[in-house]
């Protein structure tokens, strides 16, 4: 009885091992295939979901496949990650393991493209140790109590981020703090300042200078298109980035199958 259960423990062994080694070989053919679908200089990470990888891979369908690439250089961007999240995904095993052209027919794709604080500090002249976080609506009205236009809550949290830093003003640094829009433009994302305060104080400063800083901090982010041409959808700070996503349904990935 010992021997049939050490039997059995190594004969799952093995069967897990090639699960595995099997799953490894086709997220290396998805990955080359997607570094050259969204154009990048380095095969990105590549996860297919769900165990086991085999039953999946019979049946030539995949639940969800996870794409990621990390520092990309697009433009005066230098650190933007990007990530797709693949979903309903029909790819035959024996062509993702062959060595001839790759194609993937995806249901449903997520795309993800992250700007980091680094790179939007590099678009506001002046400004160092920049920070991104989110506002909620007890901090927009907490700002307007502060002095700040009652217009700020009638901003939706979702598309409102906090961008505080130390500027650098008539040869002094002081702490400042941006309340801003977030826009979708084209697939572009803006920054659009709602409220500034300058020093520790947080009082508005006076409306000329408002509107001076206003210009200064109003910032137009063009990260490049989103992976596997998804439509951008939605713009929202998260986690001290910027984050513009979408979706897109029913693509063919990869060259055609010849017929």
């Amino acid at each position: 009885m010992k021997r049939v259960v050490i039997g059995l423990l190594v004969l799952v062994g093995l069967l897990v091992a090639v699960d595995y080694g099997s799953a490894a070989l086709a997220e290396s053919a998805v990955s080359r295939q997607m570094r050259q679908q969204i154009g990048l200089v380095d095969d990105p990470s590549v996860r297919i979901n769900g165990f086991p990888f085999l039953t999946q891979a019979l049946s030539g369908h995949y639940r969800s496949i996870d794409v990621d690439a990390t520092r990309i250089r697009v433009g005066q961007l230098q650190e933007l990650d990007v990530s797709a999240q693949l979903r309903n995904v029909t790819a035959p095993l024996s062509m993702l393991l062959g060595s001839g052209p790759k194609t993937l027919q995806v249901g449903n794709a997520e795309g993800t493209v992250s700007v980091s604080a680094t790179d939007v500090e590099r678009l506001v002249p002046g400004i160092k140790d920049l920070r991104i976080d989110t506002v909620d609506d007890e901090a927009l009205q907490q700002a307007v109590e502060d002095g700040g236009d009652p217009a700020l809550t009638r901003l939706d949290p979702d598309n409102v981020a906090r961008l505080s830093g130390t500027g650098s003003f008539l040869g002094q640094e002081t702490p400042v703090s941006v309340i801003a829009e977030l826009q979708l433009d084209g697939g572009q994302a803006q920054i659009v300042p709602q409220d500034i305060r300058l020093g520790d104080d947080n009082q508005p400063v006076p409306q000329a200078i408002q509107r001076t800083l206003q210009q200064l901090f109003t910032v137009r982010i063009d990260p490049g298109s989103l992976p596997l041409q998804v439509t951008p959808t939605a713009l929202r700070a998260n986690n001290g980035q910027l984050e513009i996503s979408g979706e897109a349904r029913n693509l063919t990935l990869g060259a055609p199958t010849p017929s």
